[in-house]
């Protein structure tokens, strides 16, 4: 079963978060989670096999420019979590269709994300659901 999340889950959606983000602090995940909780222009998905929560999709409308698109907003997956054990199995298909629906709702006729450029699992599931690669960029920073 797939949900939106309500704000009873913000701390089951901030766990699932940890997983694909583990540089981050749970309570960074808490705050983020609850503060979309209420954005409308954001939504995570979570999927359960019972009454386990075994994956997410975090996607939100973004109004600057995306990278291969032509059209404003686009709905954005910004991240996209299974537990390993339900790799697949379809789940991370339906939660992006799930985000796409909604982006849909939104009036977004482009659906878009990225993944960083040595991620070849990352990558793979992109193109399996769909996705096209649209650019590849490497970013430079440096201090001043």
């Amino acid at each position: 079963m797939i949900k939106e999340m309500t704000e009873k889950e913000v701390e089951v959606a901030a766990s699932l978060a940890m997983m694909l983000w583990p540089s981050h602090t749970l309570e960074e995940f808490y705050e983020e989670m609850d503060s979309l909780a209420v954005d409308e222009n954001a939504v995570i998905f979570i999927a359960y096999k019972s009454s386990e929560a075994i994956g997410f999709a975090q996607c939100q409308l973004r109004y600057d420019y995306v990278e291969g698109t032509n059209s404003s907003p686009v709905g954005y997956l910004e991240g996209l979590y299974v537990l390993e054990r339900y790799r697949k199995s379809g789940i991370a298909r339906e939660l992006v269709k799930e985000c796409e629906h909604w982006a849909r709702r939104k009036g977004c006729y482009e659906f878009a994300s990225d993944c960083e450029l040595g991620n070849e699992q990352s990558l793979a599931m992109h193109l399996h659901l769909g996705f096209t690669e649209a650019n590849r960029i490497i970013c430079f920073r440096k201090e001043i």
